[in-house]
């Protein structure tokens, strides 16, 4: 019997889409339902939210890990 799941069609760079791809490997693929190709990925309409916060919380992780870099090498070159 064939099963029908409502989706969301998702357009975004290819590095935000490289990051959604680990997001939903990391999560037993359950927020993709299909990609279709370097910018565009079918997403469960159900699950949109809950991706998206995953999403969020790793970019914002990523943007503080650069800050903190930064700052930490910006000490080091006024020695």
């Amino acid at each position: 019997m064939p099963r029908v799941n409502k989706g969301v069609l998702v357009e975004c760079d290819p590095s935000i889409k490289a990051i959604l791809l680990k997001i939903d490997a990391d999560n037993n693929h359950m927020y993709i339902i299909e990609d279709l190709d370097e910018s565009t990925l079918v997403v469960k309409e159900n699950k949109l939210n809950e991706f998206k916060y995953h999403l969020d919380a790793l970019l914002k992780k990523t943007s503080m890990q650069e800050r903190e870099e930064e700052s930490s090498g910006d000490e080091e070159g006024d020695m």
